[in-house]
């Protein structure tokens, strides 16, 4: 039986302050572990393009989802540098029936939330696959604040009967000790 040591970041508080300690936790983690796709949420493409480039030198496929529309230039920057753009995602954990698992999230903060949405968002849009071990970085309003390896699954499988396509947070990266609720 194995045991892997790494160094995790936890941040007094949430926030876009983070941002730049997570970007260098997520490029340490990517060159421990291997794992190539990055998923991130990122309305503006701001802090995917700052994503596209501290990572600029290693093998990486970045995914930026935003709840939004992107302004086209990030949008346009973010496709040259190959990286795939969802827009106007929807929000699989917002729905009713959702709620329960969304809060439940909550507890380990809003970018933790999101990490793990964004997560399905890109296995349900088929641009990874079910079981794949990703990266996903999600924030706190702005910016980023959380980062977690994850086994995707997709929003159907996430609790599902199937238990080996069930979602699977492997590794915290970075995460907030404060957690801000939204009402």
């Amino acid at each position: 039986m194995g045991v892997i040591r790494r160094v995790d970041y936890y941040f007094d508080e949430p926030g876009p302050q983070n941002t730049e300690s997570v970007l260098e936790a997520v490029k340490e983690r990517i060159e421990q572990t291997g794992v190539k796709v990055i998923i991130l949420a990122s309305d503006s493409g701001e802090t995917a393009l700052k994503l596209s480039e501290s990572t600029g030198q290693l093998d990486t496929k970045i995914i930026a989802v935003s709840w939004k529309k992107m302004s086209p230039n990030s949008s346009e920057k973010l496709k040259e540098k190959n990286a795939q753009v969802v827009e106007e995602a929807r929000t699989p954990l917002s729905t009713k029936d959702a709620k329960i698992i969304a809060y439940t999230y909550y507890t380990l903060g809003q970018g933790f939330k999101v990490a793990v949405e964004i997560a399905m968002i890109a296995v349900d849009l088929n641009l990874v696959s079910s079981g794949q071990e990703v990266i996903a970085i999600g924030g706190t309003g702005s910016g980023a604040d959380t980062a977690i390896v994850v086994k995707a699954s997709s929003t159907k499988d996430i609790l599902g009967p199937d238990i080996k396509n069930r979602l699977e947070v492997r590794e915290i990266i970075t995460m907030p000790r404060l957690k801000k609720w939204w009402d």
